[in-house]
């Protein structure tokens, strides 16, 4: 084993005793705390992904600061079933898809792994097509060479995945800061009118044509289903717990990790948003596709502006598809106990990108209706965790409570409402 390896493997490895000392009272603080970060981090990834730079761009310019509320309404139930997937790893030591194959009928475990392959198909698509887009536009170059590129590029990233977590998490967690000190820089850049995007954060509204599609676009990007399943796999036995006092602490750094990493992603969507609405929404309200956000910001804004929101773009395609990869593998072992090979599972994931490209599918396009798919499928993961998080044979006394029950619950309702109504749309457009 080279130097290199055996400090990555070493990486983990302090992780894990820091994580003990934690939970033995030796650390506090923040030095308690930071052993614990990684789970929610790599999550949150999924909440940032170049689906959401497609909903939220056409969001901003068609309706303005209109559909903030979604973001916030979509960002707080991410939050919940993030926490609650990761409780169920802590609690259980297993992850929610090892849990359906353990507690449902096989029919309904196939079922829902074949579910959430199309989900993670979708995903992939949309975080695959993104880092493209991002690394044409940024070097000029044409979108099926810079297909093969980021493909090989996250390959060997992924190569890594066998060197420990901590590595991962880290790698994650720079690209997730890359992404919000862009936008920070485009809010410098080009302000927002911040009495809209305070009054539209927290009062509904939903007219226009598109904004309901946009709207389930927003959940499905925001709230998303390989994240939840990922979630659970990532916190089962990350740092070992003996008793209930220690899985109580390692929740208790759980939950703030997932306010604190959401939280985050959650101003960042906003902010996409609110960028969007105050460069193109007075004048330019037909941008609808990343690549003319990007030619139209140029005038705009300066090419600082437009090459600022394109590193954003590359770093979520890049980090996110990494993500999405690691979930479909975990996805797939756990519910029915078999991987294949990553290089394999990447040249499946990445097929539907190179065959929308070659056909002349726009992509933009392709990544909003990436992201209704994802919210289509989405009622899945988010009524497996209800069911199996509220029975106590399966969670002792961490078993979910009367409030979380109705709050999840209600939470599940929303989405299962906001899909009947785009597939009614849908019919009525048929």
């Amino acid at each position: 084993m080279s130097d290199v390896s055996v400090f990555r493997a070493t990486l983990s490895d302090r992780t894990v005793q820091a994580g003990r000392e934690s939970l033995a009272g030796q650390r506090r603080g923040l030095r308690g705390f930071l052993p614990f970060v990684g789970p929610a981090v790599i999550a949150s990834i999924a909440y940032v992904d170049p689906g959401n730079f497609a909903t939220n761009i056409q969001a901003g310019a068609a309706h303005g600061y209109m559909l903030l509320w979604v973001v916030v309404v979509a960002n707080l139930v991410a939050m919940l079933f993030q926490a609650l997937s990761a409780r169920l790893g802590i609690v259980t030591g297993h992850s929610l898809a090892q849990l359906c194959r353990m507690h449902f009928p096989r029919r309904v475990t196939l079922s829902m792994w074949i579910a959430s392959e199309v989900a993670a198909m979708a995903t992939d698509l949309a975080e695959f097509l993104g880092a493209s887009i991002g690394l044409s536009l940024l070097f000029h170059l044409p979108l099926m060479p810079c297909l093969i590129v980021v493909g090989i590029a996250i390959y060997g990233v992924l190569a890594w995945q066998g060197t420990g977590f901590r590595l991962m998490e880290l790698l994650i967690g720079g690209f997730v800061a890359v992404i919000g000190l862009c936008y920070a820089i485009e809010l410098l850049i080009a302000p927002p009118n911040w009495g809209l995007v305070a009054y539209h954060s927290v009062v509904p509204q939903l007219s226009g044509d598109g904004a309901i599609t946009l709207a389930v676009g927003i959940v499905g990007a925001t709230v998303m289903p390989h994240a939840i399943y990922l979630h659970s796999n990532l916190t089962q036995n990350r740092v070992p717990t003996g008793n209930d006092a220690d899985r109580r602490r390692v929740l208790t750094y759980s939950n703030r990790e997932v306010m604190i990493a959401l939280g985050l992603a959650g101003i960042v969507n906003m902010a996409m948003i609110a960028s969007a609405a105050a460069a193109f929404h007075v004048g330019h309200a037909d941008v609808a596709e990343i690549e003319t956000a990007y030619r139209t910001l140029i005038p705009l804004l300066g090419a600082g502006a437009a090459s600022v929101f394109m590193i954003a773009l590359l770093a979520s395609g890049f980090a996110s598809s990494v993500v999405g990869t690691m979930a479909g593998q975990a996805i797939m072992q756990d519910f029915v106990g078999f991987r294949i090979p990553i290089w394999l599972r990447r040249l499946i994931t990445m097929a539907p990108a190179f065959v929308i490209v070659a056909i002349g599918v726009n992509a933009t396009s392709a990544l909003i209706y990436s992201q209704v798919v994802l919210s289509l499928v989405l009622p899945v993961p988010m009524v497996a965790l209800l069911m199996l998080g509220g029975r106590r044979d399966i969670m002792g006394d961490f078993v979910n409570g009367p409030v979380v029950k109705i709050g999840a619950g209600l939470a599940a309702v929303l989405v299962l409402a906001l899909n009947v109504v785009l597939l009614v749309q849908i019919l009525d457009n048929v």
